[in-house]
């Protein structure tokens, strides 16, 4: 993993092997980034996604494997009342399943590299949003509270 910070913006190279989320959350540690958006493409290898399932407060998740075409991940870092970073991440997948091709997605809980994936991390500048925990849905929330 690379990265480049250009203006405000970091970009980010992730590569072979890398883990896209731990790349994202060790850049906003090393440039101590409490908040920020990012999205990104790139060609991964394996991907964790999950639903949320309301009726039973968990998440259900998939695993995809093979040669998945990242082709839209949008997602936000904050940190929670502990000051641990934190993510929520939502990306589709295209790639072919028995001949056929198919799309995957729904928010991620890890995704790995196969050749590249390209990232723009935004912070957010003027402010800090933390995360805090919904009690009801046992995930965490955008808290803009001082």
């Amino acid at each position: 993993m690379d990265y480049r910070k250009f203006g405000s913006t970091y970009y980010i190279r992730a590569d072979k092997g890398d883990e896209i989320i731990k790349s994202v959350i060790n850049v906003c540690k090393k440039e101590k980034i409490r908040s920020a958006v990012f999205s990104g493409i790139g060609g991964c290898s394996e991907a964790q996604v999950q639903t949320f399932i309301p009726e039973t407060g968990r998440f259900e998740t998939r695993r995809l494997e093979g040669m998945l075409e990242l082709v839209s991940m949008n997602g936000s870092v904050a940190a929670d009342e502990s000051g641990k970073l934190c993510h929520h991440t939502h990306a589709a997948f295209a790639f072919k399943d028995g001949g056929e091709h198919r799309i995957a997605g729904g928010h991620i809980k890890s995704i790995t590299v196969l050749y590249t994936a390209e990232i723009e991390l935004r912070p957010v500048c003027g402010g800090v949003i933390k995360r805090r925990l919904d009690p009801e849905t046992g995930t965490g929330f955008w808290d803009f509270t001082e």
